[in-house]
């Protein structure tokens, strides 16, 4: 099956890069690139997108209230984050504005094109440049919080924990020695009990409640 993907950026350079590197994977297809966010929030308008590579510096529109717009829209695409910004407060603002990963520019071409592979199926990504950052916001509050959250079983707040640093199904079925369907079980459920839409949204969820 296509990945039909939309690279968003305003350095023309950089995109056309981004680009080439993105056609030469088989079953990807970059079916636009755009140098703005209203661009991109008009592309994804007109569907048939299955995952954004969104810049944060762009003129005009922000790439997180373009993120936020486009991942309001009825089934709207997955956003990947693409940039050189990797402050704490911007990757915490992208994620809650409906990113679903987020990747510096220095990152290797595999690490993207693995990254885009992750948000299509569903999964979060943060790429080795802002990993530790986010293990770092996440960890010791979900793990304060995770002996408290309301309703959530041992092994879900087991599930909670591996999530919210962003381990992908495969990885977590792995790490507890379960199948992939009962993980995919328990994240449904842990959902259900947060009340939260998607994985990105259960983990910084976590973190807002049950931070000091």
């Amino acid at each position: 099956m296509t990945t039909k993907i939309l690279v968003v950026d305003d350095h023309p350079v950089f995109r056309d890069g981004l680009s080439a590197l993105l056609k030469s994977v088989d079953d990807f297809e970059v079916i636009g690139s755009v140098g703005d966010g209203e661009a991109a929030l008009e592309a994804a308008k007109a569907g048939g997108i299955d995952v954004v590579l969104m810049d944060l510096n762009l003129p005009s529109m922000s790439g997180i209230d373009a993120t936020a717009q486009i991942a309001a829209l009825p089934n709207s695409p997955k956003v990947l984050v693409v940039t050189m910004v990797d402050d704490d407060d911007t990757v915490v603002a992208a994620l809650r504005a409906g990113a679903r990963g987020y990747v510096l520019k220095g990152a290797m071409g595999e690490e993207i094109v693995a990254a885009v592979r992750t948000v299509v199926t569903g999964g979060a990504v943060f790429g080795s440049g802002v990993a530790a950052q986010m293990l770092a916001l996440t960890s010791a509050p979900l793990r304060k919080a995770t002996d408290n959250v309301e309703g959530l079983t041992e092994r879900e707040r087991a599930v909670l924990s591996l999530l919210a640093e962003g381990s992908s199904n495969a990885q977590i079925a792995r790490t507890l020695g379960v199948t992939v369907k009962t993980v995919q079980n328990y994240v449904s459920r842990i959902l259900d009990k947060l009340q939260v839409s998607d994985r990105t949204q259960a983990a910084l969820k976590a973190r807002a409640r049950f931070t000091p």
